[in-house]
Order: C-alpha cells, then structure tokens, then sequence
C-alpha cells in the first residue's frame, strides 16, 4: 500500500502566517508596552521594583509569558514563511528562515535578564549582602540589558526582513508594494537598531523610521488573512522549481 502524504497549500500556508502574525503583534503589544508602561518607572529604580514586586503575576505571566508565546510563533513563523517563498528562490527563503531563527534565539536567552530580576526581588539568603539601593540597582540594569538584548536580536532580524521584501516583490504572490514596503522597513530596521546600539545619544526611534516599519508589519499579515496568495503564479512558481530541478 502507499502512503499517502497530507501537504498543505499556498494559501493554507498564508493563512497560517496571517494568525501567526497576528499572536505575534497582539503578544508583543501586551509585553513590550503594556506591562513595561505598568511596571517601570524610567529614572526611577526603587519605584520600578516595588511596582515589579507588587505585581509579580503581571510581570511573570504578562511579560515573560507573552515573550514565550511570541517566540513559539516565531520558530512557527519562519518555517511558513520559508515554505510559502521557497519555490521564488530556495536559497533567499532558506537565508531569511535562519536570520529570524537566529533572531528568537537571541531573544529566548534575553529572557534570562527577567528571571535575574525576580531572583533580585525574590529575597533569597545570598541577597543579604547587598542594600536595598543596590538590589534595585541591579533590577534597573538587568531590565536594560533585557532593552539591549531585544536590540541586538533585532539587527539580526535585518536580513529576513530585506530578503522577504525582495521574495514578496519577485514573487508575483502579493501585490508588490508590500515589497517596497519591506525593504523600506528592513533599511528602518537596519538604521534604527545599529543606531541604538552604536550611538549613546540616540533613545528613541523616530516617527519617520517607526512609521514605515508598522505599516509594513501591518498591512502584509492583513493582506495574508484576508486576500491570501495569487494561486495561478504559485502553480507557474511550483512549475518552474520542477523544471529547474
């Protein structure tokens, strides 16, 4: 008897990427800003850890949880995604799966700085020997370390994010402005994460950087929920892979 395989579509694959998107953006608002605007005090270290110990479940559940959950997604995501671009250029798609696997692994081991954090506030024995202006101290700089961490995870997103542009623009799958729109938000990316890292006077992204990033990261999950893939240049796409091969 033969086996039979069960393959997912073009389209299943869109779909899939769509919902993954969306948990992505939902859990990512939820524990970049919300729970960080509850919590941390900027320029106040003392005030952020009390608020951190007086909400420990929000801080556990919802920044690290909804951390775990986006990274889950991501590991998903890039897999789909490399599915769904592979026969435009298998090697393109193979080299932006890996750039944001390396991403997500980056920011799994930032997730240590968090833990660091409730170590610092949760009274163990061996604390004994530092102040309570240390501890919190030590709170504010692993919170920022877990700030720099993100960052560098970011600028290994660069890579994905202009290669995909590129796919979406080459593929005929999407309409090609939501290309345009990637490469502009991967050059967005590029600027604004080595700039974070590289400049001390540089804090905050500007409007002009942020904009164009959102509207990208916006508008291609919306586009893959709701229009899909152009299925008749997915089958040439298929065609010509087969051909090449």
């Amino acid at each position: 008897m033969q086996a039979q395989t069960t393959t997912i579509s073009p389209s299943g694959y869109a779909r899939i990427a769509g919902v993954l998107y969306l948990i992505i953006t939902l859990a990512s608002i939820f524990a970049h800003f919300v729970v960080p605007g509850q919590l941390i005090v900027p320029g106040n270290a003392a005030a952020t850890a009390e608020n951190i110990m007086a909400s420990e479940t929000l801080f556990r559940f919802g920044a690290i949880g909804s951390e775990l959950i986006i990274l889950l997604s991501e590991v998903f995501l890039s897999v789909v995604l490399y599915e769904l671009f592979k026969p435009v250029n298998k090697t393109l798609s193979l080299l932006a799966a890996v750039s944001r696997l390396i991403m997500t692994t980056i920011h799994g081991l930032n997730l240590l700085n968090y833990f660091f954090v409730l170590q610092l506030l949760g009274g163990a024995g061996y604390l004994a020997v530092f102040e309570a202006s240390q501890v919190n101290a030590l709170v504010s700089l692993f919170l920022d370390a877990h700030s720099i961490g993100f960052t560098i995870g970011i600028a290994f997103l660069v890579p994905h994010v202009l290669i995909l542009g590129y796919l979406i623009f080459k593929s005929g799958f999407f309409p090609k402005v939501l290309g345009i729109l990637f490469v502009i938000a991967g050059i967005g990316y590029l600027i604004d994460s080595f700039a974070l890292l590289l400049l001390p006077s540089y804090q905050t992204t500007p409007v002009f950087i942020a904009l164009p990033i959102a509207i990208a990261e916006i508008a291609f999950p919306i586009w893959l929920l709701v229009k899909g893939v152009n299925k008749a240049q997915v089958h040439e796409e298929r065609g010509l892979a087969l051909e090449a091969a």
